[in-house]
């Protein structure tokens, strides 16, 4: 008889309870610098509404050039096919505001360093931690760059909802913090999702300058100054205005009641660097590409490029 040659992924047996794993889950995401944590045992995304309307935002091109998230659908919605035998989704939120000192032109969470390689650094030892705990298992840490629904999953974990900016928004950080996942083939005892809501606000879709914003927390990409600035290639559509930023924009956050009177702990990395600080329209306008790459290689607004940091610049200039 002709043997299989499918491979065969052993089980491993917890040496600790799910009580202790959460517990050192919470300690090491603590030491890590996050704001927030939360635990939701790893599954396929069984929930229809959100498949309808991540589908119908799809449909609606409300996505704008982001190509990539009409692919890897399956993987969207189920992170076990990120990691095989994955059992536990840790959710973390780090802060990067609010800012002792902003920019006029750049968005907060750009002025210091780049998070996705911060929020993996910081990750590091949680994620060891969790494969000494179990002896043969298995992590991976995710940020925003694999196809994973971190918001939905953030609230499935209990971290926090999703509010009518399409920002997640946790109680008593507010929504200026930044996600990650560490997919774990262990298992920890999990928290219930998180059922707030922001109820009849609506501050922000009323605040959003391109109107981009509806009251059910989704976001029309063609008409969202961050997106704009920061992801669209080529000339800016007409009729659209730079009110504020010319990269991102902080807009609906600085209305929502959820980020006042709050003072999360912001790590190091996340504090603003007082040479992007320093700079002013015109010294944007006219910068080189050496001078942006020397300036911005371990920032976020480096995803802008140069043309585009000048392009918008220069759409500001002429206001």
């Amino acid at each position: 008889m002709k043997k299989s040659s499918a491979t065969v992924v052993p089980r491993t047996e917890p040496s600790v309870t799910n009580a202790e794993a959460r517990q050192l889950i919470i300690d090491a995401a603590m030491a890590a610098g996050a704001a927030a944590v939360g635990i939701a045992p790893a599954a396929a995304l069984d929930d229809e509404a959100e498949h309808e309307i991540y589908n119908s935002w799809l449909a609606d091109g409300r996505h704008a050039s982001m190509s990539y998230m009409e692919r890897n659908e399956a993987v969207r919605f189920d992170p076990r096919l990120l990691l095989p035998e994955a059992r536990t989704v840790v959710c973390v939120a780090f802060a990067y505001g609010p800012q002792p000192r902003r920019s006029a032109l750049l968005a907060d969470y750009a002025l210091g360093e780049d998070y996705h390689d911060v929020l993996r650094r910081r990750l590091t030892p949680l994620a060891e931690s969790l494969r000494a705990l179990v002896p043969g298992s298995k992590t991976r840490i995710v940020v925003d760059t694999a196809p994973m629904r971190e918001k939905w999953w953030a609230r499935r974990a209990g971290l926090g909802f999703v509010g009518r900016n399409g920002l997640l928004i946790v109680p008593g950080v507010g929504s200026r913090v930044f996600l990650a996942e560490v997919l774990w083939t262990g298992e920890a005892s999990a928290d219930e999702p998180c059922d707030m809501s922001c109820d009849a606000c609506g501050a922000c879709t009323q605040t959003c300058p391109g109107r981009a914003l509806d009251s059910a927390g989704s976001v029309d990409a063609r008409r969202c100054l961050s997106y704009l600035t920061i992801e669209h290639r080529g000339e800016l559509p007409e009729g659209i205005d730079l009110p504020g930023r010319i990269y991102g924009c902080d807009m609906c956050q600085d209305v929502c009641p959820h980020n006042r009177c709050v003072n999360p702990p912001v790590v190091q990395e996340f504090l603003p660097s007082e040479e992007i600080l320093a700079l002013d329209i015109e010294q944007l306008a006219e910068m080189t590409e050496d001078e942006f790459k020397t300036l911005f290689g371990r920032s976020a607004i480096r995803r802008a490029g140069a043309e585009g940091m000048r392009r918008n610049a220069l759409r500001k200039l002429r206001r």
